[in-house]
């Protein structure tokens, strides 16, 4: 552990990309090594030295695709991260940990009522919580929310980074679902930085049957061995044909076309019209990927189903250990998931993972 820096080193977002809509300009977005102050700590509050931070797609959202950040440019984008506290707290100086990516108020009636997750004066780092994210040699936050990592069981610090949203997300997803053993699940994005830990997770919480949708072959066969019992390629295929698929499947193992927890990883228009052409009587589909796309459905079809649509952001700071001990005790993998580069080729990496998913999840090392 390092002592209390002069400067935090950071890799700051100083303009997102912009597209001109009537002279059809794009203007690329920048990011900038710079140096910013440590603020003075307020009480309940720590410093934390960065191990790592998971590139997600909502950081490539903010940065080419026109998704506004809370707090405006210039800021530091990242909130999957692990790291040790330096300063602050003197309770927590010297701790391992993994800071939520989501930390709500603790005051407001949706905390007090258990859905903190959307609470709507939450800070996330790289986009409320001030010009702080995770991209950056430190960073300052709250220290109530913090994850303590008492015994890493041999895993590199950074590589704890990804629970904190590739991983905590999908277990808030299943509380959502209302997940119990004995479900049959369709994960649909079951490659993608978030939609293998749900298929992992949900097969870990006793899913009966686990089925997987993605394009990448090579994924789907790695999927089948971290949770899913089958899988789909819908490379080239409409939702009708997908669905035909889902359902062939169904009847060649005897499983029943009613019940399924359907959750919608990719946030595509695709990934979503495939999740409603299989959602039938008595279903739930959980809506987990962001999109900007409308997808038209007669939603009559909810009522003659009794079956449900349910959004789910986040996760709480509470499920964090769970999740955490899901890990150390081997019923999910990060090492299979997980790719470290240093921080300096952040802008290659974000170039490359916004043209094509990355194989695993890639988190960035601080090398300033």
């Amino acid at each position: 552990m390092a002592g209390i820096p002069d400067k935090i080193k950071t890799w700051q977002m100083v303009q997102p990309t912009t597209f001109n809509k009537e002279t059809k300009e794009k203007t690329p977005g920048k990011l900038q090594k710079t140096e910013i102050p440590v603020p003075e700590l307020k009480e309940g509050e720590v410093l934390v030295e960065v191990a790592g931070c998971g590139v997600c797609h909502t950081d490539l959202g903010y940065f080419y695709d026109g998704v506004p950040t809370v707090n405006k440019p210039p800021l530091t984008l990242g909130h999957e991260i692990s790291g040790t506290v330096v300063a602050g707290d003197k309770a927590w100086i010297g701790k391992e940990v993994i800071i939520p990516a989501v930390m709500p108020c603790r005051k407001c009636l949706l905390c007090k009522t258990g859905r903190g997750n959307r609470c709507l004066d939450q800070k996330m780092p790289g986009n409320s919580l001030g010009i702080y994210g995770g991209f950056s040699s430190h960073i300052p936050v709250p220290s109530i929310d913090l994850c303590e990592i008492k015994d890493r069981h041999g895993i590199p610090l950074s590589h704890f980074a990804v629970i904190a949203d590739a991983a905590t997300t999908p277990f808030q997803a299943t509380k959502r679902a209302d997940l119990k053993p004995g479900d049959n699940v369709v994960v649909i994005g079951i490659t993608g930085g978030v939609g293998q830990y749900v298929g992992q997770i949900t097969k870990a919480l006793g899913a009966k049957t686990v089925i997987g949708i993605a394009r990448n072959q090579e994924k789907l066969d790695k999927a089948l061995k971290f949770g899913a019992d089958f899988v789909i390629n819908s490379t080239g295929k409409d939702a009708g044909t997908v669905a035909k698929e889902y359902r062939a499947i169904c009847k060649a193992n005897g499983l029943p076309n009613t019940g399924w927890k359907i959750f919608e990883v990719t946030g595509t228009k695709a990934g979503q019209e495939m999740a409603l052409a299989m959602l039938s009587f008595i279903g739930k589909l959980i809506v987990v990927g962001y999109g900007v796309s409308s997808v038209e459905y007669n939603i009559s079809r909810l009522m003659a189903f009794d079956a449900e649509i349910i959004g789910t952001w986040g996760c709480l700071p509470e499920y964090y250990p769970i999740v955490l001990d899901m890990v150390l005790t081997g019923k999910i993998s990060i090492e299979e998931f997980v790719e470290t580069r240093p921080m300096s080729t952040i802008a290659k990496t974000f170039e490359e993972n916004h043209k094509v998913p990355p194989m695993k999840r890639v988190v960035l090392t601080p090398d300033f």
